[in-house]
């Protein structure tokens, strides 16, 4: 009998479901991507519908299969990923109630505002602020959908219910492991393990909160149900995967301190690995968040929506380039911008069009600034790209000013933006970094196969295996006196921060029309 020899991850992330097979040598045998369906009104509710989820992990899963022209008997073990800062909530069989709640979802800001109080202690122990994460979800469901929150047994996030749901497990066995826990606002993430300080003083019920379990630990099997419906084998086993931005800094080689991961997908994040658990408690900019692997953490901020930035603004600005594909699009509007100097002749750009996150801000919002005449659609497609370097600047420098003996930092980048050799060389020039374009873009994917892999004793040095299976593009290095030039537009970029903040604030006062 053949023993099977392929390792599978699955990727359940915004914009779409992907699964990938990989042989034990690092290669990628097939893979298959199915579109996420978001419903979204005008009240900043963004949801997932749970059974189209599991919907899009089978047609992935099958997808996968056929590419690689495998059948179920020949994948030895799975893992799944998922967005990590909305939740979901499941009931005693382990199905779910009520739909998953998006970390684009923005219904709790009066809950992040409540948790003022508490919002240093919550830094201090998990790592992040309260933002559109955990802890302000859950409270907002407690408000507004008691019936849905009484009748479950445990909130779980969008990778372990799909885990769970291919297991069959029940809500009693519900899971989350450790990198999910800088978004909790109910967790010490340096020990691992739920704060009772934290779940007293947010006034959550404890029953909610899943067990802990680590990212290769072995949840369950696939069932026969399971089995029928993606084509895989009954009993083969489910390791418990991770969060996407823990996976995906797996799945890129990101391992060490001091090298970062730009991922360039619907929302824009820059992760750097460091050497140590080190909350960003006065900035409160930066998640300190552990990756999957034991001893080593990461700090992390993102951008939300920033790459679904550029979305809006092909649809919002360059309407006659809908008929073409979604990468000529992007290459046309990056000639224009190609063509404009950096700095973009003095026009600036937020790019927080639904409200900064890190550090939360839900009064900032998109805008841009030193229009003149002269300028046309190329400068704001230009100010809208190095509003997320000049971000990103401001994540580096807060990161710096926690983790002295950083050194030197290379940054790898995945992700749809990663193909844009002007973005890259952007980010470059504003950070002042060697920037590396991965040539792999399946990141989460291979994550979770590593972890798979270890789970069942086919893989023993995962970082040393993420490494080795990756390549990048040619290095995009920093131009000095581009760097130096665009020095004063991050300090351009921050004085407009403040600016919308407060213009923000204004329009959203008591009175205001």
């Amino acid at each position: 009998m053949r023993h099977p020899e392929l390792l599978l991850g699955v990727d359940a992330g915004t914009g779409g479901t992907k699964a990938a097979l990989y042989d034990l040598g690092g290669a990628l045998r097939g893979a298959a991507t199915v579109p996420s369906r978001l419903h979204r009104d005008g009240a900043g509710r963004v949801e997932q519908d749970p059974r189209e989820m599991e919907e899009e992990l089978a047609e992935a899963v099958r997808g996968a299969l056929a590419g690689a022209g495998a059948s179920g008997s020949d994948v030895a073990a799975l893992a799944c990923d998922g967005q990590m800062a909305g939740i979901m909530f499941v009931g005693r069989d382990g199905r779910a109630r009520g739909p998953y709640d998006s970390w684009l979802d923005t219904r709790c800001d009066p809950d992040v505002a409540a948790m003022r109080p508490h919002a240093e202690r919550v830094l201090q122990l998990t790592g992040g602020a309260p933002t559109y994460s955990h802890g302000p979800k859950l409270r907002w469901w407690l408000r507004e959908r008691p019936e849905e929150v009484a009748s479950a047994s445990a909130m779980v996030m969008p990778g372990a219910y799909l885990a769970g749901r291919l297991a069959g497990l029940s809500g009693a066995d519900a899971f989350v492991d450790p990198t999910y826990l800088h978004f909790s606002c109910l967790a010490d993430t340096e020990r691992e393990v739920w704060s009772s300080e934290l779940v007293e003083a947010l006034e959550v019920p404890e029953r909610l909160l899943p067990r802990i379990v680590q990212p290769w630990d072995v949840i369950g099997e696939v069932t026969h149900e399971a089995a029928a419906a993606t084509g895989l084998r009954a009993g083969t086993p489910i390791a418990a995967g991770c969060g996407d931005t823990a996976a995906g800094l797996l799945g890129a080689g990101v391992v060490r301190p001091g090298v970062a991961l730009d991922v360039a997908g619907s929302a824009s994040v820059l992760a750097t690995c460091v050497a140590h658990f080190h909350p960003d408690v006065d900035a409160r900019m930066l998640f300190t968040a552990r990756t999957a692997l034991e001893g080593v953490h990461y700090a992390l901020a993102y951008v939300q929506g920033g790459g679904l930035n550029l979305g809006w603004f092909r649809d919002a600005f360059a309407r006659e380039l809908a008929p073409l594909a979604t990468a000529e699009a992007f290459a046309a509007l990056d000639a224009e911008a190609a063509g404009v100097p950096a700095g973009a002749d003095g026009v600036r750009a937020s790019p927080h069009l639904g409200g900064r996150v890190t550090p939360h801000d839900p009064h900032g919002r998109g805008a841009f600034t030193g229009l003149g005449w002269a300028h046309g659609r190329g400068h704001l497609y230009r100010a809208l790209l190095e509003a997320v370097a000049f971000e990103y600047a401001l994540y580096l420098r807060a990161t710096r000013g926690l983790h002295r003996d950083l050194g030197d930092v290379a940054v790898r980048a995945v992700g749809g933006g990663a193909a844009s050799a002007l973005w890259g060389r952007i980010k470059a020039d504003v950070l002042g970094v060697s920037y590396h374009p991965l040539v792999r873009q399946e990141g989460g994917a291979l994550g979770c196969a590593l972890l798979a892999g270890r789970a069942v004793g086919l893989i023993t040095d995962v970082a040393t295996s993420a490494e080795r299976f990756n390549a990048t593009r040619r290095a995009i290095e920093p131009d000095p006196e581009r760097h130096a030039a665009y020095a004063p537009c991050i300090d351009d970029y921050a004085s407009l921060l403040t600016l919308t903040s407060e213009l923000g604030r204004r329009r959203t006062a008591p009175g205001a029309s």
